[in-house]
C-alpha cells in the first residue's frame, strides 16, 4: 500500500532540505583561491654544486631573475599560481633562475653549461612534480638544448594530506626524484631516478580574489573602439629636470652575505630609512636628484641603509647614490665601519648603457658591477679592486603612469612545521635525509577536516530520512515495531 499525499510530501521536503545542504559542500569542494606571494628552496643536488666548483670541473654557478641563496639552497621568488583547499590541488610558479658552468676548454667555451629557471610546483591527486625551463650543453655531444616546463623531478609526497590550510601553505624538505625527461635536460649527468636535494616551499594563499578598482574603466563593448576619458592627461614631455621616481637595485655581493651569515661571522644584516630587502638584493628607493633622457645623465640619490654585523664586523652603507654619464655608471654611498663615517665613497661601476626612456621608464637590469679602489678599502680589503660585485638593477621613471618594478615576492614568513609524526607511508627512503618527511603546516588531517563532518552529517540526515518515513508508514499501515 502506498503512503498518503502528505506522507509522500513530507518525505520528498526532507529529501530536498538534504540535498539543499549537500549543496553548499559541493560548492567548496570546488574553491579555487590565487596564490600570490612566496618562496622555494631547492639546493637542486648539493654534489653537483660540489662538482661544479671543484678541481675537477673548475667551474662556478651564477643567479639570475632575482634568485637568492640561502645556505646551500637556492631561493626562488614570487609564487603565482592556485590552491584548492578541499581538493588539494596546488600549482605555483616561482621566478629566477641558476646558471652553472665549468670544463672551460682553451678557447673559452665551457663544456659543462646548464641553466634551470622558473620552477614549477604542481600537486594533485596526491602526486607532485616540479617542472623548470632548462638550458643545457649535452656531455659528450656539445650539443645544446632549450626546453621550457621540463618535468623535472617527481616530489615524495607519501602521507602529505595537502587538503584545509586556511593561511600560508608551506611544505618542509619533500624528496625529489629526477625524472627520465629531467636526466635528457640535466644533459646526461645523472641517470632517472637520482635523489635530488629536498624540496621546501612556503607560499600565501588569498582567501578571496582583489576587488575590482572603483575607478576601472567599463569594459568595450564588441566591435567598438575605446575611447580616451575625458580627464586623461596627455603623457608628459621627456625633458631634463627633476625625477617623478626612482630606486636602485644592489645585493653588494653574494658570498659577502653568505659569510655575514655563515659560521664564521655568525652575524646579520638589518635595514632602516626605507631600505627594502628583495632576498637577492637591497632596494635603495625615493630617488631624487636630475636625469636628462636625451643626454642619458642621471644624478641621484636614495633612501635607505644596510647595516652588516658579525664577529669582528660593523659595516653600514647608507646615502646611497648612483651618477650615470656616458653609459657609465658610479654607485657611492656613505661607509660607517669601526666607528668611522666617510662620505660618497664610490664602491662600484657599471655599464648603464644610453639610459633612454621606454614607455615612461628608463631601465637597468642587472649590469655587472666591479669594485673600484675606494670599494676595496671600503670592504676593509676582503675584496681586491676589479672584483665582480652583484649586479646593479636601477629604475626611473619620466611619467608618472609608469611604475618601477617590483620587487621579488618571498611572502610570509614560514611558520613551523608541524609536530604530528607523519604516517609509514610518509617515511623517507634510506637515500633521503633524516628529516625528508613533508607536510603543509596548516593542512587538516585527513580524519578532522571538513569532509568528515560533511559525510557524518550527510548520513545522520539519511538515517534521520529513512526514520521518518518508516514511522509514517507504519503510522498509516498500523504496523508496530518489534518488541525485541
Amino acid at each position: 500500500m502506498l503512503p498518503s499525499r502528505p506522507c509522500r510530501a513530507l518525505a520528498v521536503t526532507l529529501f530536498a532540505a538534504l540535498l539543499a545542504a549537500l549543496v553548499p559542500a559541493a560548492g567548496a569542494r570546488a574553491e579555487s583561491r590565487p596564490v600570490q606571494g612566496g618562496r622555494l628552496d631547492w639546493g637542486i643536488k648539493s654534489s653537483f654544486q660540489s662538482y661544479v666548483t671543484g678541481p675537477v670541473a673548475q667551474g662556478n654557478w651564477s643567479l639570475t631573475g632575482g634568485a637568492a641563496t640561502v645556505g646551500a639552497r637556492y631561493r626562488f621568488h614570487s609564487a603565482q599560481g592556485t590552491y584548492d583547499p578541499a581538493t588539494g590541488a596546488f600549482e605555483a610558479a616561482f621566478s629566477g633562475g641558476v646558471h652553472f658552468t665549468g670544463h672551460r676548454g682553451a678557447d673559452g667555451a665551457n663544456a659543462l653549461d646548464l641553466a634551470i629557471g622558473n620552477p614549477r610546483i604542481r600537486i594533485q591527486g596526491g602526486t607532485g612534480t616540479l617542472y623548470a625551463d632548462m638550458a643545457s650543453k649535452a656531455k659528450g655531444t656539445g650539443r645544446t638544448t632549450v626546453r621550457s616546463g621540463v618535468p623535472l623531478a617527481t616530489l615524495g609526497l607519501g602521507g602529505v594530506d595537502m587538503r584545509g590550510a586556511t593561511g600560508p601553505v608551506s611544505l618542509v624538505n619533500v624528496p625529489a626524484t629526477l625524472t627520465a625527461q629531467g636526466a635528457t635536460a640535466f644533459a646526461g649527468y645523472y641517470p632517472a631516478g637520482t635523489a635530488l636535494d629536498p624540496v621546501s616551499l612556503t607560499v600565501d594563499v588569498r582567501t578571496t580574489a582583489p576587488a575590482a578598482s572603483p575607478t576601472t574603466a567599463p569594459a568595450a563593448t564588441p566591435g567598438t573602439t575605446p575611447t580616451t576619458p575625458p580627464s586623461a592627461k596627455p603623457k608628459p614631455k621627456e625633458t631634463a629636470g627633476a625625477l617623478r621616481a626612482a630606486a636602485v637595485d644592489w645585493g653588494v655581493r653574494r658570498t659577502f652575505r653568505e659569510y655575514v651569515t655563515g659560521t664564521t661571522a655568525r652575524g646579520k644584516w638589518t635595514l632602516a630609512d626605507g631600505a627594502q630587502d628583495g632576498g637577492a638584493l637591497f632596494r635603495f628607493p625615493s630617488g631624487t636628484g636630475r636625469y636628462d633622457p636625451a643626454a642619458g645623465t642621471l644624478d641621484a640619490s636614495f633612501a635607505g641603509s644596510v647595516r652588516f654585523t658579525g664577529t669582528h664586523l660593523d659595516l653600514t652603507l647608507a646615502r646611497v647614490a648612483v651618477t650615470v654619464t656616458g653609459g657609465t655608471g658610479t654607485l657611492t654611498a656613505d661607509v660607517t665601519s669601526a666607528g668611522k663615517t666617510e662620505r660618497a665613497v664610490p664602491l662600484v661601476t657599471f655599464a648603464a648603457g644610453p639610459l633612454a626612456p621606454e614607455n615612461g621608464l628608463a631601465v637597468v637590469t642587472e649590469a655587472p658591477a666591479t669594485l673600484t679602489e675606494d670599494g676595496a678599502r671600503a670592504f676593509g680589503g676582503m675584496y681586491r679592486a676589479g672584483t665582480a660585485m652583484d649586479p646593479v638593477s636601477l629604475a626611473v621613471s619620466v611619467d608618472e603612469a609608469a611604475a618601477l618594478p617590483a620587487l621579488p615576492d618571498l611572502g610570509s614568513a614560514p611558520t613551523d612545521a608541524p609536530t604530528a609524526t607523519p604516517s609509514a607511508s610518509a617515511t623517507p627512503s634510506a637515500s633521503a635525509t633524516p628529516s625528508a618527511s613533508a607536510a603543509p603546516v596548516t593542512a587538516a588531517s585527513p580524519d578532522s577536516g571538513a569532509p568528515a563532518a560533511v559525510y557524518a552529517g550527510t548520513a545522520a540526515a539519511v538515517l534521520a530520512v529513512a526514520a521518518a518515513y518508516a514511522l509514517l508508514r507504519r503510522r498509516r499501515t498500523g504496523a508496530t515495531p518489534p518488541t525485541d
